[in-house]
């Protein structure tokens, strides 16, 4: 486990990219669809309780929110995508902003995309490794709240999903993961120091 990560503090929320920190450095965006456990992924990868906002009300998370990890590195929350109680006009804002921040922002150097294990691969998801495959992105899949099902069940879905992703004409990366059970956090750590370019 790299304790860099602990560091991690919020720097602001963007509701536009024009608003977002300098484009410089290293970023990695955690993706996913609303209650998917984005937040609680966040949190437990930086040791932090509340550093990225929780909330039982999927959707929550509407703005583009950045955590600087060390000097030039960041992680950014992108907003949570699906069956969230807005207007159909705040979705299509959201959409706006994450199209314009994955196809325009230099700094992207991987993707992180968190699904929930009991529902994986939404139509969101394939949008989203689709993007990742066009545009040569690493992208690295969370199925979160692992927790939720007894371990071969889990361990059969990661088996699924990997077996659909067969289909992905690029590499990718794919893992079982539980914030509760602080189950598979050093995968993930190991995922993002190679693309933050950390060594141990």
């Amino acid at each position: 486990m790299n304790p860099v990560y602990h560091q991690a503090k919020f720097i602001n929320s963007a509701p536009q990219l024009k608003f977002a920190p300098a484009d410089t450095g290293l970023e990695i965006a955690f993706a996913g669809r609303s209650n998917a456990g984005k937040s609680s992924a966040i949190n437990t990868l930086t040791q932090q309780r509340s550093l990225a906002r929780i909330s039982k009300t999927p959707g929550r998370t509407q703005l583009l929110n950045f955590f600087e990890i060390s000097a030039e590195k960041k992680f950014v929350d992108l907003p949570g995508y699906g069956y969230a109680k807005v207007p159909l006009a705040v979705k299509k804002q959201w959409h706006i902003m994450m199209e314009d921040y994955l196809l325009n922002r230099q700094a992207l150097c991987g993707i992180v995309l968190v699904m929930d294990v009991r529902h994986p691969l939404t139509e969101f998801d394939w949008q989203m490794i689709s993007w990742c495959e066009n545009s040569k992105l690493p992208l690295h899949i969370v199925l979160t709240k692992a927790d939720k099902l007894n371990y071969g069940a889990a361990k059969n879905t990661l088996l699924k999903v990997q077996r659909e992703l067969e289909q992905v004409g690029f590499p990718l990366t794919l893992q079982l993961f539980s914030a509760l059970k602080k189950q598979g956090v050093d995968d993930i750590h190991t995922i993002l120091d190679l693309w933050f370019q950390f060594t141990k």
